[in-house]
């Protein structure tokens, strides 16, 4: 089985004070791991075949050959997507980070993606067992599985409430609008029935046709004996009408009389 190991990056920053802690907070974690592998050829012939791709740094050891690959930097230019491979004559080691914004599954999925590629071109001088391959692969493919089924169920669960959140809101606004409905028919025949009202006042408080025929009687011989029907309305707050016919009844039975 492949060996794992976690760390933390330890990294320095040009930038003092609150650029420094900055830059720290944004560090990506570490992780690895370790398969067994058989040197065929020579590290020189490994080193030479890892130095014909153009993205890969490579450095020779002693008893091993390093390729690092450099997928992005940070704004420092120092590494901050990468990768490293450790060949050995027995072992092969990997070394990769994971920034925030990657789920460790997926990264640990995508960096076996490459190793696998990088085994290709080597494998005339450099293997691992193919039963440590599958092993790899059947671990990052079932941990991503998980991950995702787990991601799905969350979703779905907050889905669920949310949508019976929008029920509940749904059925209250059908209320709300039956109940608005209501109060509308409500206030529709509370405003008639104040409009009778209104009206059923105004004709309490007009004059009585006695009291109408007295104060035209009045306005007569205080005017000299004519009248301005619309001053005389405007003052007793009648209707023209009613002055008119009131002013042709009081004629009609000789309390008064029309001088032309």
């Amino acid at each position: 089985m492949p060996e794992e190991k976690k760390a933390n990056v330890a990294a320095s920053s040009s930038a003092p004070g609150a650029q420094a802690a900055s830059s720290v907070s944004s560090i990506p974690k570490v992780d690895s791991f370790r398969v067994k592998a058989r040197l065929k050829g020579t590290m020189k012939d490994v080193a030479g075949l890892l130095r014909t791709i153009s993205f890969l740094e490579v450095a020779a050891e002693k008893d091993a050959v390093n390729a690092v690959y450099v997928e992005s930097r940070d704004i420092n230019k120092n590494p901050y997507l990468f990768s490293i491979l450790k060949l050995k004559e027995d072992e092969l080691e990997v070394l990769y980070t994971i920034p925030s914004e990657i789920a460790p599954r997926k990264r640990k999925l995508d960096v076996i993606r490459y190793l696998l590629n990088i085994l290709s071109l080597v494998e005339d001088v450099y293997s691992i067992d193919s039963k440590v391959v599958y092993q790899l692969l059947e671990t990052s493919v079932k941990d991503l599985l998980d991950s995702v089924t787990m991601d799905y169920s969350k979703l779905y669960t907050a889905y669920d409430s949310l949508k019976k959140d929008a029920d509940d809101l749904t059925k209250r606004v059908e209320r709300l609008k039956d109940q608005t409905e209501a109060l509308s028919a409500q206030n529709y025949e509370l405003k008639s029935s104040n409009d009778e009202l209104s009206l059923r006042v105004k004709d309490l408080e007009g004059l009585s046709d006695e009291t109408l025929k007295a104060r035209l009687q009045e306005w007569v011989v205080e005017h000299d004996g004519v009248i301005n029907v619309i001053e005389f309305t405007k003052i007793h707050k009648a209707a023209e009408s009613r002055v008119e016919q009131m002013l042709n009844k009081l004629v009609a039975e000789g309390y008064l009389e029309v001088i032309r």
